[in-house]
C-alpha cells in the first residue's frame, strides 16, 4: 500500500501544473473601503462579498452574540427594501445569498449571473448604512437566534463540551466566548446593542469588497465607486484592540458528562500562533503537522491507534491558522469499544511522544505537500472558494501577496521546521484536555 501511495504521489507530481497566481486586482476607495477583484472568465457567474472586520471577538463584554444577531438583522428592511426583499430579489434573479459570522469577521455574499452585479452592489451598499430596525424586529429575530442556539448547542453534547473547553482554553481573550453568544446573555440583546455594533463597525473603511468571477476590474471599480464610494467613512472607527492572553502556566483538565453522549472521546487543544502577514512559516509548519498527525487514514494517529493497536475508531488533528490572534492546535481520539478514556489519552500521549522522538516520515511529508498543492489548484474551480480565500485572509490582517505566497510557503517547509513547531506548541502548560462522556451508571 505504501508503495502504491508513493507511485500515485509521483504521478501527481508530474501531472499537476504549478499553481499559477490568481488574476487579482486590488484598490482602495477614497472612503477607505478595500476592493479585491478575482477574475475567472470560465463561466458567466460572479460572487459578490462584503466582509466587515468585526466578529464576535469584537463585541462589548456582556453582549455576547450581538455580531451574529446583527448578521440576522441585516436581512430586515432598509429605506428602500422591505423585510425579506433582499433575499427575494436575489432569488428572483436566479441567485443565492447568505451570510456568516466568525470570531474575526462577518461576511455577506451573493452568487449570481455576472450581469446582476450592479443590482447586488446597489442592495448591499444600501444595507451598509440604511438598515431600519424596530423593537418588533428585535424580538422576532432574538427568538430565532435563541432557537438556533437550542438546536445547534443545547441539543448537542459535543457542542456544549467544545464551548466549555474553549472557555477554559482562553483565560482573557474573547475567543473563549461562543460566537452565537452565552445562553444567559442572548435574551438580553436589544435594539441599542444591535444598532451600537452596526454604527460602530459597519462602514466602508472597515469593510472589504471581494468580487470573483466573470468580471473586468475597471467595471468593478466603476460600480464600487458608484455604490460604495459615496458612503462616508466612519471617522470614529475604533482601533482593533483585543485583550490578549496572559502567560498560560498551568494545564487545565475537564470532564463533561451528558447522558446523551453515545460516543465518548478525549480532546486536547494547545494555544498556538496564528498565520501572520509576511511571517507565515510557523503556520505552514503547523498546517502540515496537523495533516501528518491526524489528516486521514494514513496519518500517524490513525495508523498507530486505529489500525496497529485498534484502540480508537476515529482520530484527528486540527489547526485553525486564519485568525487575528493566537489560535489553537487540537487533537481528538475516539476510543474503540472496551477502551477507557484514560487508556485512550495515555495511548495518544504515547503516540505524540514517539512522534517527537522519531520525527517526520519523508515520504508522508511529500505526499501531504502534493495533496495540499492539488487542493489549492482544484479550489480555483469555484469562484466562491476564491472569494472566501481572499476575504477571510484580508479580514485577519493578511495581504493578497500572503495568500498567493501560501502554496510556496507550504512547499518550503522542512521536516525540521515541523518538529520545531511541534516541540514549541505541545506544551501542556498551555493546553486543555477534556473528556466527553456519559455519566457512569450506578447500581
Amino acid at each position: 500500500m505504501r508503495k502504491l501511495i508513493t507511485c500515485v504521489t509521483l504521478f501527481l507530481a508530474t501531472a499537476l501544473p504549478a499553481a499559477a497566481d490568481d488574476r487579482v486586482t486590488t484598490f482602495t476607495l477614497k472612503n477607505g473601503m478595500d476592493v479585491v477583484v478575482v477574475e475567472d472568465h470560465r463561466a458567466p457567474v460572479v460572487v459578490h462579498m462584503v466582509w466587515y472586520r468585526a466578529g464576535s471577538a469584537d463585541e462589548p463584554a456582556g453582549s455576547s452574540g450581538v455580531a451574529h444577531f446583527l448578521e440576522h438583522l441585516l436581512f430586515k428592511g432598509t429605506d428602500t427594501l422591505a423585510p425579506g426583499e433582499f433575499s427575494a430579489t436575489v432569488s428572483r434573479n436566479g441567485g443565492s445569498d447568505n451570510a456568516f459570522t466568525s470570531y474575526d469577521y462577518t461576511a455577506y455574499f451573493q452568487r449570481v449571473a455576472a450581469d446582476r452585479l450592479d443590482l447586488m452592489m446597489r442592495m448591499e451598499s444600501d444595507r451598509m448604512v440604511n438598515l431600519q430596525l424596530g423593537e418588533g424586529d428585535i424580538a422576532t429575530e432574538r427568538d430565532v437566534i435563541i432557537e438556533e442556539r437550542n438546536m445547534r448547542v443545547e441539543n448537542n453534547p459535543s457542542a456544549l463540551f467544545r464551548e466549555q473547553k474553549n472557555a477554559a482554553q482562553y483565560l482573557n481573550h474573547r475567543y473563549g466566548v461562543p460566537i452565537i453568544g452565552w445562553q444567559h446573555e442572548m435574551p438580553e440583546l436589544g435594539l441599542d446593542d444591535a444598532l451600537g455594533f452596526y454604527k460602530t463597525y459597519y462602514s466602508p473603511n472597515n469593510a472589504i469588497l471581494v468580487v470573483a468571477g466573470d468580471v473586468a476590474p475597471d467595471n468593478v471599480r466603476a460600480l464600487a465607486e458608484q455604490y460604495y464610494g459615496v458612503i462616508p467613512a466612519n471617522p470614529d472607527l475604533p482601533e482593533r484592540f483585543r485583550a490578549q492572553e496572559p502567560r498560560q502556566m498551568a494545564e487545565r483538565r475537564m470532564v463533561f458528562e451528558d447522558p446523551r453522549v453515545a460516543q465518548p472521546y478525549v480532546s486536547r487543544s494547545y494555544l498556538a500562533p496564528e498565520r501572520d502577514s509576511g511571517d507565515q512559516e510557523k503556520a505552514a509548519a503547523l498546517t502540515l503537522l496537523a495533516e501528518i498527525l491526524g489528516g486521514g487514514t494514513t496519518s500517524v494517529l490513525a495508523e498507530k491507534l486505529q489500525f496497529d493497536t485498534q484502540q480508537a475508531v476515529q482520530t484527528g488533528a486540527y489547526y485553525r491558522g486564519l485568525s487575528l490572534d493566537d489560535t489553537t492546535f487540537s487533537i481528538v481520539v475516539m476510543p474503540a469499544e472496551g477502551v477507557s478514556l484514560q487508556q485512550a489519552e495515555t495511548a495518544m500521549d504515547q503516540v505524540l511522544a514517539g512522534f517527537l522522538e522519531t520525527g517526520v516520515d519523508a515520504d508522508q511529508l511529500n505526499r501531504i505537500k502534493m495533496q495540499l498543492r492539488a487542493s489549492e489548484i482544484y479550489a480555483r474551480d469555484d469562484v466562491g472558494d476564491l472569494a472566501n480565500r481572499y476575504g477571510a485572509a484580508l479580514s485577519v490582517g493578511l495581504t493578497v501577496e500572503d495568500v498567493q505566497a501560501w502554496p510556496d510557503t507550504l512547499e518550503a517547509v522542512t521536516a525540521d521546521d515541523i518538529m520545531t513547531v511541534a516541540r514549541e506548541v505541545f506544551d501542556r502548560k498551555k493546553a486543555v484536555t477534556g473528556w466527553l462522556t456519559a455519566p457512569e451508571v450506578t447500581q
